[in-house]
């Protein structure tokens, strides 16, 4: 996908907020591996149940205020080599 495509889903998904199959998190380096593959699992599931082709977890996203604030990367040593 093409920046300018990932920009306007961005601000698609943004302006729907969160539901079953979208959550945003404003996530720093310290970010559990743990609580990322809970939030894929159930948002892959809720996919599911509801017939829809994807489920949305997007870092970089205040919560409260919808604004773009970047994220953190996990470093490769942190992360789940699954």
């Amino acid at each position: 996908m093409d920046p300018a495509r990932l920009s306007q889903l961005l601000s698609e998904l943004i302006a729907t907020w969160e539901n079953e199959v979208v959550e945003f998190k404003q996530a720093g380096s310290d970010y559990s591996t743990d609580d990322i593959g809970k939030y894929f699992s159930a948002l892959a599931n809720e996919a599911n149940l509801r017939g829809v082709e994807s489920a949305w977890l997007v870092f970089g996203v205040h919560n409260k205020t919808r604004s773009v604030v970047g994220a953190t990367t996990v470093p490769r040593s942190n992360a789940c080599n699954h």
